[in-house]
């Protein structure tokens, strides 16, 4: 018996997806997909630290050094140029918050301190924004419902709140700076802003609905810790400004406003935003999430470190980035072309945001 016979026992065809609203309560497990997900790539589950620390390591270096050219050169054109490079490795850097959500105790030692210490205070997202945040997104009962805080029915939703959705994006650096400059030191001396500060403003959240509940266990003290290291750095870079000028300063936060909204965008096409609220199996999910597999190396750009495996990631949730190019080969050719599994591979961004779009403009004007 080959592999994908074995996989293709009786009574695990293809969840093939009804059309129309509502679709996602419909649809049943494809225990035959989730059963290769978990048996075809044991060999590829452990996180190479290698390839972790080297990867982390260059992109905030290249974007640091870039940066810093946009900002020394006197050249309006290669401050652009490096100033585009700037953003995309610093995306690429900032991007490995991800991969620390996920991360098993004592997978990479020292990492998450390496990388809140190179990317996460400097550019003022620390690793507890999306810690015990990100992982609701993964929740069985929780994907897709209001209690999740990655999670909109953009695709439902009225057309203006797709561009809104988008350009407010811009405006997280500056957002960020109020955060740990003025809310940080406020909350310490008013619970009633700290409460808020921590519910509303700590978490890499685009649910309007969603509150963080307070920090327990060891994120606890590793949060008073990042924020007041983010306060500091704040503040020196506030400081910075005043003495040697705003010019540094304003290309900076442009740079990083940039990465922000290339984030939105990646972020805008990693699902269908298709469901309205119910709870969703995993096959459910699988196929309201977004695969753009290779040809082509465009998503490569615009969803690094694994995220153009969107919906693979789903379905293996702890699987390092570096094994998803794998992971997704070994699935594809042995669960066959008529698989469930196709159904969540796409071509690019722009066939995302026009049916997305589409679907918006198809909605009540009310």
């Amino acid at each position: 018996m080959n592999a994908q016979q074995a996989l293709g026992r009786a009574g695990d065809a293809p969840a093939a997806r009804p059309e129309g609203r509502g679709w996602h309560a419909q649809i049943a497990d494809d225990k035959a997909m989730l059963r290769g997900a978990r048996d075809l790539t044991l060999d590829i589950a452990q996180a190479r630290p290698g390839i972790y620390w080297t990867d982390m390591i260059l992109s905030a270096l290249i974007g640091y050094g870039a940066m810093a050219g946009a900002i020394l050169t006197d050249s309006t054109l290669l401050a652009i140029v490096l100033g585009l490079v700037s953003s995309l490795a610093l995306y690429r850097a900032l991007l490995f918050i991800h991969e620390i959500s996920h991360l098993r105790n004592g997978a990479l030692p020292g990492f998450r301190a390496g990388w809140n210490a190179l990317v996460g205070i400097p550019l003022l997202t620390p690793s507890f924004m999306y810690e015990g945040v990100h992982t609701i997104h993964h929740k069985r009962t929780q994907y897709g419902t209001i209690e999740d805080p990655e999670y909109l029915p953009l695709a439902l939703m009225k057309p203006w709140s797709l561009p809104l959705f988008v350009i407010v994006s811009v405006l997280a650096p500056i957002a960020l700076l109020f955060r740990f400059a003025v809310l940080v030191p406020l909350g310490a001396l008013i619970p009633a802003v700290r409460r808020l500060t921590w519910a509303r403003f700590s978490a890499l959240a685009i649910n309007p609905a969603f509150r963080r509940r307070p920090a327990e266990g060891d994120l606890a003290p590793r949060v008073v810790r990042l924020e007041a290291l983010g306060f500091v750095w704040s503040w020196i870079v506030i400081g910075a400004a005043f003495a040697l000028g705003w010019r540094a300063l304003l290309i900076a936060l442009g740079i990083v406003s940039l990465t922000a909204l290339l984030n939105q965008l990646r972020t805008l096409v990693a699902h269908l935003w298709e469901n309205e609220g119910e709870a969703m199996t995993v096959t459910a999910q699988f196929l309201d999430s977004v695969n753009v597999p290779p040809p082509g190396f465009i998503a490569e750009i615009w969803a690094p470190v694994g995220l153009r495996y969107h919906a693979l990631h789903h379905l293996m949730p702890s699987m390092p980035y570096h094994s998803l190019p794998e992971a997704h080969r070994r699935l594809a050719r042995e669960l066959g072309e008529e698989s469930t599994y196709h159904g969540a591979n796409h071509k690019g961004m722009a066939p995302l945001v026009t049916r997305i779009a589409r679907s918006t403009m198809g909605r009540p004007r009310g």
